[in-house]
């Protein structure tokens, strides 16, 4: 993989295993949007980044090439051999026909915090709605980064923002039932903030565990956590799309949750994760169960 730097872009050549819709579609994020031309456009931090693919060729606009270190290489997990992954989840036809389907997927390495909150947002909410209810908090409380291709762009709060507001406030943001458990998951936040950025050093069943001691996280939520923001790959989350494809093509068709991500677990060990998003994106474009 070879760069090019031109004037507030980056080009990067060569790239295996990068497809951009089967990456910002396959449901781990909620700041990236289509553009017209085809291109994404989504907040990584306090930066504003478009990406547009041709075939190999990837492009960054709107950063340098200081930012591709800093920011790209990690966020996009370009030191992650996708290739040797998907040998070693492609146990089967069925696993064989879904890396097929999604062989661009990438998890990215997004942060804890607003990772945390995001998928707080996601609890029983559908996906336009978990990125209008996002960006409605970001453009009241978060900081402004810049107009950028005829928009504003701003920030996720900070857990110090958020703790600030009423919770009358982030109701206005359409956040329902879930506005408490913000404020309040803001509130702790603050005096737990080193225990959050270490559960990727720590065991999948402690920062389970740890996670559903907050309001509004419970087992699909903290797993969701884990694997899209806190680097443990060895967990499954089980949404209703996975359980779909699960339950259509690997189990019984009532198999509980519990169950489901058991036989996952023990089928994928410390890749799980990565199969989980290949069924996921693989169920949901092709209505599987539904």
């Amino acid at each position: 993989m070879n760069i090019t730097e031109r004037k507030n872009q980056i080009i990067l050549h060569d790239v295996k295993d990068f497809n951009l819709t089967h990456i910002f579609d396959c449901g781990q994020c909620f700041r990236w949007n289509k553009e017209e031309d085809g291109s994404y456009t989504g907040v990584v931090g306090r930066n504003v980044i478009n990406v547009v693919q041709e075939g190999t060729d990837v492009t960054f606009n709107n950063i340098g090439i200081d930012d591709y270190e800093k920011i790209i290489m990690d966020y996009f997990d370009f030191n992650t051999d996708y290739s040797e992954i998907k040998k070693a989840v492609n146990t089967d036809d069925i696993m064989a026909e879904a890396i097929k389907f999604g062989e661009g997927i990438r998890i990215l390495n997004q942060d804890e915090w607003e990772t945390m909150i995001s998928f707080m947002i996601s609890a029983n909410n559908r996906i336009p709605m978990i990125k209008k209810v996002i960006e409605n908090l970001s453009k009241s409380f978060g900081d402004h980064i810049c107009s950028y291709r005829g928009r504003e762009y701003y920030s996720f709060p900070t857990p110090q923002q958020l703790s600030e507001t009423p919770v009358e406030k982030i109701q206005e943001c359409k956040a329902g039932f879930r506005s408490p458990r913000i404020r309040d998951a803001a509130s702790r936040f603050l005096t737990e903030r080193d225990i959050v950025y270490n559960i990727k050093k720590t065991s999948y069943d402690e920062g389970l565990t740890y996670l559903k001691t907050y309001a509004g996280i419970g087992d699909k939520v903290a797993n969701c956590i884990l694997l899209f923001s806190m680097k443990q790959f060895d967990t499954f989350p089980v949404d209703v799309w996975v359980r779909r494809v699960m339950q259509t093509l690997y189990v019984d068709k009532d198999t509980k949750d519990a169950d489901i991500r058991k036989f996952a677990e023990n089928k994928f060990g410390k890749l799980s994760g990565y199969a989980q998003q290949y069924l996921f994106y693989y169920a949901r474009e092709n209505g599987i169960g539904k």
